[in-house]
């Protein structure tokens, strides 16, 4: 349906009634279900789709903080005049993407919404953002002459982003239809996995000098930037430190074998690689000689090293690794490096992902001499 559709239903829409709630037995039957459902008052409720206002007010007299929304400019005038004298707000938008900022919410309900909606799984995935942690979905929805939303659907579309979803069958409690239904209708009150701490893979790179020229690695068999350059690099692993990895990682790929008074740090880059997950990045600094000469000892992940100038390093690297040598040459030692989606992990010249992050210059001896 329209907005135009919803605006023209909207004067008739209170004489379904578990729309208007206008018998009394519906309305205690509607109120002792929101009662089950709602934690306790106050807390802060958002009712989307909200219609004219019906279970927004069963919320705002039991003292939740109500925010209802709805697209119809119909429908919000009179959810607007059934909510006068409480203290909800009544906002005209779309309930897939509410109007509400950077509100959050203890409870985000809808009825008979998600079924209206082109992509109710990415707005599911969108109204569990907008709860407080603690929070929950209150969800009421049902198949009807073939339309609408399976609960299958909805609990496998719930089940990445919450931690318990509790299912209630509604068909059978006549009260709150206020007649006899025989089709599907159910409710969903779904929480929200609690935030897990947040983790990232730590790389190693070592930036190999010889006066202006840098060691590059041209990588191959790896799955990753093949046939593309990068400076010796690797994951640390389980108890490592990075210092200790970059020796590991030196001597693995390039036959060095380095002491930590070899090592300066150079650069540390988070970076996040097209439609990946965020890494931290350290890159080390050593002169060439230390440790002996390098040499191709990974020939099944590398076809073959050379020196290239730091000063006019070639297009064809791996663009994470181009960017934090791009950096480390101008002086800069924090950086953010964050791609698009559809952005090559090869080096595009002309588009630069990177952000400076400003340092710190010299110390602070905390006194006034």
């Amino acid at each position: 349906m329209t907005t135009t559709d919803w605006d023209a239903a909207a004067d008739a829409f209170d004489q379904e009634p578990d729309h208007g709630l206008l018998d009394p037995a519906v309305r205690a039957a509607w109120a002792a279900r929101m009662a089950a459902w709602l934690p306790a008052p106050p807390s802060r409720v958002l009712d989307l789709g909200c219609g004219t206002g019906s279970l927004a007010l069963l919320a705002a007299e039991r003292g939740h903080r109500v925010t209802a929304v709805d697209l119809s400019p119909r429908m919000t005038a009179l959810a607007r005049a059934k909510l006068a004298g409480t203290d909800a707000e009544v906002l005209t938008g779309d309930a897939a993407r509410p109007p509400v900022g950077e509100g959050r919410f203890d409870v985000v309900l809808a009825r008979h919404v998600l079924w209206l909606l082109p992509d109710p799984e990415e707005t599911l995935r969108h109204w569990t953002a907008l709860l407080r942690p603690g929070g929950r979905l209150v969800l009421v929805e049902g198949v009807w002459s073939g339309t609408g939303l399976p609960a299958s659907r909805l609990t496998t579309a719930l089940a990445p982003v919450t931690e318990r979803v509790e299912y209630e069958r509604l068909s059978s409690d006549t009260a709150l239809w206020g007649r006899p239904v025989d089709d599907e209708r159910y409710a969903l009150i779904a929480t929200p996995a609690p935030p897990r701490r947040h983790r990232e893979v730590v790389d190693v790179h070592l930036v190999l000098r010889r006066g202006d020229e840098v060691l590059l690695a041209r990588r191959a068999g790896t799955g990753y930037g093949d046939g593309l350059l990068n400076c010796p690099s690797g994951h640390v692993e389980s108890g490592e430190d990075v210092r200790t990895a970059v020796i590991r990682e030196a001597a693995e790929e390039i036959g060095v074998a380095l002491a930590p008074g070899d090592l300066r740090v150079a650069l540390v880059m988070q970076h996040r690689g097209p439609g990946g997950r965020p890494r931290i990045g350290w890159f080390f600094e050593a002169a060439y000689g230390a440790g002996g000469e390098p040499y191709n000892r990974e020939p099944d992940k590398c076809s073959g090293l050379a020196w290239h100038p730091l000063s006019g390093l070639p297009d064809d690297m791996v663009a994470y690794c181009r960017a934090g040598l791009d950096a480390y040459r101008a002086g800069e030692r924090f950086v953010l490096h964050w791609h698009e989606d559809d952005d090559p992990v090869a080096h595009s010249p002309g588009t630069d992902r990177s952000t400076v992050l400003p340092a710190t210059r010299g110390g602070s001896r905390g006194d006034s001499r």
